[in-house]
């Protein structure tokens, strides 16, 4: 493609998506860096366009317009001091709670800041009187259109939430500026959006009953805030899909008896598996919170792209960075378990799903006692809980926790801070459980992230606590041991591995808190059994990153075999 090409292309895209979410109103003052779009918005089937020269009157004439309407209106300028001309009414739409989609047109990245004309700095230029505010890519050979109508949605999604206001989107374009007025745009998929409330519109209602007579459905359970009703459980026995329950979910202890086939705690392994993803291919995907921890499976609902994949998140933003979701539903997931269905047999596909991680928990077992690893102590901890909450690390501690713990009807609450992933303040936040839960609480933690917060320790000379903390020592970033930096044996070590040579057991003597050295499974257990003596425990479990990554991969190699075996 030429650059006239794909910036057309990207254009097109961009008012494609607006008229799609619902603009129907754009007012537009004319300027130089804005070209392309401007252009598309006049070509753009469904969209009214007004004019207005002077940037601070055409604003307040789209805040008329959007007031009287009640419908989100599009403004477009060029870069330079025509957007901050747009200051005064994006002020009194915000307070005024009016739904306005403010664009400014800017100069490319290497034209800011190098003195070039008509260039200010226009990121984040109307502050907190936004919404919200994104910086878009400029348009490139290879379009992320994906990428694009996912920040449109949420764009348009957040400005008609309430409270009503302007939000705000900088898009760059880089010369030349003009457009194929005979390129013909054809879309490449929209994200259906069903409005912000609190209960199900009707049309979200119709459109969900249809979904939920399929029989290959998956139901994926993110991190949950709050524990499922009894409503929940209702639901899904009549439903008979699998659910894929991600750790924190929390739906894979305490479960209802009556539910226990339905839940799929092995999917992170299943979906290792080729057989398996070949044969499992579903219809219908509905995900409830933010995406599981699971790799495989967002490379699997990447790689499958399912017809119908829809989100239940209350907020107007997306979170679909695979860019596979095709219907968001910003209502909260309790209208689901409150439709009226009917109760269904389980399906083979249920039944397969359901086969396949009963042969995964055998080989599990036949693993856990042949092995010992760093995943094998995991479990040996596991199953010793109840009664308790858990707070997780980030890198391997979840996804050890992913792999290694079995539904049950123990009662276990777990933590962990996913919202961006970092492995630090993990100890003071699990003392912050402890606090809230008012019952015992363990942390499953890594050396590196232990390291980053061990002075956290001071929280148990400040107020009562009741907290054990589980480090998996393999001196250094373990994860790293399983991402493709590993197969670059150049200063993997000294970058990756980061191994300190440190032990924890003086740590424990400043904070005067219980130490208990372990390397096998049975120290495991019996340091886990062991009454404790002060209100803070740490076991430091030594393991070997190397060794980690072998066993591992011979519990995926005796699966497949495994499956192979049942399947074929």
């Amino acid at each position: 493609m030429t650059n006239r090409e794909f910036l057309t292309e990207y254009v097109s895209a961009f008012t494609h998506s607006i008229v799609h979410l619902g603009v129907k109103n754009a007012v537009i003052s004319p300027g130089s860096r804005s070209t392309p779009l401007a252009y598309a918005c006049m070509k753009q089937e469904g969209l009214t366009v007004y004019r207005q020269i002077d940037e601070r009157s055409a604003a307040y004439f789209a805040l008329g317009l959007a007031k009287a309407s009640r419908e989100p209106v599009m403004l477009l300028c060029t870069s330079g001091t025509a957007a901050a001309n747009y200051f005064p009414a994006i002020v009194e739409a915000y307070y005024a709670r009016i739904p306005l989609i403010v664009v400014t047109a800017d100069r490319p990245h290497e034209l800011r800041d190098v003195g070039a004309p008509q260039a200010i700095n226009q990121i984040n230029l109307f502050g907190s009187h936004v919404k919200w505010s994104v910086d878009l890519p400029m348009p490139e050979l290879d379009n992320r259109l994906d990428f694009l109508g996912r920040h449109l949605h949420r764009s348009v999604a957040s400005a008609k939430t309430e409270p009503k206001g302007p939000v705000h989107i900088n898009v760059p374009f880089r010369e030349p500026l003009r457009i194929d007025f005979e390129q013909h745009y054809e879309s490449q998929g929209e994200i259906a959006h069903f409005g912000a409330a609190t209960a199900l519109t009707n049309e979200a209602e119709v459109f969900l009953q249809d979904v939920l007579k399929q029989e290959k459905g998956l139901l994926v359970m993110g991190e949950m805030t709050a524990p499922v009703s009894q409503e929940f459980w209702q639901f899904v026995q009549k439903l008979q899909w699998p659910v894929l329950a991600d750790p924190l979910s929390n739906l894979r202890a305490k479960i209802d008896p009556s539910c226990k086939d339905l839940i799929i705690d092995s999917y992170d392994a299943l979906l290792k598996n080729k057989l398996f993803k070949d044969e499992m291919v579903p219809d219908v995907v509905i995900r409830v919170g933010p995406q599981p921890v699971s790799k495989p499976l967002s490379l699997y609902l990447t790689a499958v792209r399912p017809k119908t994949y829809v989100v239940f998140d209350e907020s107007a933003m997306v979170r679909d960075a695979q860019s596979v979701v095709t219907h968001h539903i910003q209502a909260s997931a309790d209208n689901l378990w409150q439709l009226p269905i009917k109760a269904k047999p389980a399906s083979e596909y249920r039944l397969k799903w359901t086969g396949a991680s009963e042969i995964f928990w055998r080989v599990m077992e036949q693993h856990c006692e042949e092995e010992l690893d760093e995943g094998v102590l995991a479990k040996v901890f596991f199953d010793e809980l109840d009664a308790c909450d858990m707070v997780v690390g980030s890198s391997m501690p979840i996804r050890d926790v992913d792999t290694f713990f079995k539904a049950t009807q123990r009662d276990i609450r777990i933590f962990a801070n996913r919202g961006a992933n970092g492995i630090d303040g993990v100890v003071s936040t699990a003392f912050g459980v402890q606090a809230a839960g008012k019952r015992p609480a363990y942390l499953f933690i890594g050396d590196l992230s232990f390291l980053h917060d061990m002075n956290g320790l001071i929280a148990s000379k400040m107020q009562q606590t009741d907290l054990t903390i589980v480090i998996m020592n393999n001196d250094g970033g373990g994860i790293f041991s399983y991402l493709p930096q590993s197969q670059e044996e150049r200063h993997f070590e000294e970058l990756f591995g980061t191994p300190t040579g440190l032990t924890f057991s003086d740590a424990a003597n400043m904070y005067d808190t219980e130490y208990a050295a372990v390397h096998t499974k049975t120290q495991l257990a019996d340091a886990l059994q062991t009454e404790k003596t002060k209100s803070v425990k740490i076991i430091e479990v030594f393991t070997d990153r190397q060794e980690n990554v072998l066993v591992h991969r011979k519990l995926w190699s005796r699966f497949d075999e495994e499956l192979a075996k049942q399947w074929t």
